[in-house]
């Protein structure tokens, strides 16, 4: 994956826009004006911070080395992930 197809993979979903409420860098996607995924546009490697439920990111932060508690966001709901080759998306798509 990358930023082309996580915007269209997050613009797909109902009532969702973007946004950049912290600056050109970094695009922000929000239902119906919660935050729930943002990305920096700057980094060299492409990485994602995704609003998630507590238990759930537990078990994939245990699951994955690529899946960290979320920079800049709670760290009980928020996951951050890089998006490398080999990476399988499927587990944050639910």
């Amino acid at each position: 994956m990358n930023i082309e197809s996580f915007r269209t993979y997050c613009l797909g979903k109902p009532h969702t826009h973007e946004d950049c409420p912290f600056g050109p860098e970094t695009l922000v996607y929000r239902v119906k004006g919660k935050i729930f995924a943002l990305t920096g546009l700057d980094n060299v490697e492409f990485k994602v911070n995704l609003k998630c439920d507590p238990e759930y990111a537990m078990e994939l932060r245990d699951q994955y080395d690529e899946i960290q508690a979320g920079y800049h966001m709670n760290k009980n709901i928020g996951i951050r992930f890089s998006l490398i080759p080999g990476f399988q998306i499927n587990c944050l798509k639910n």
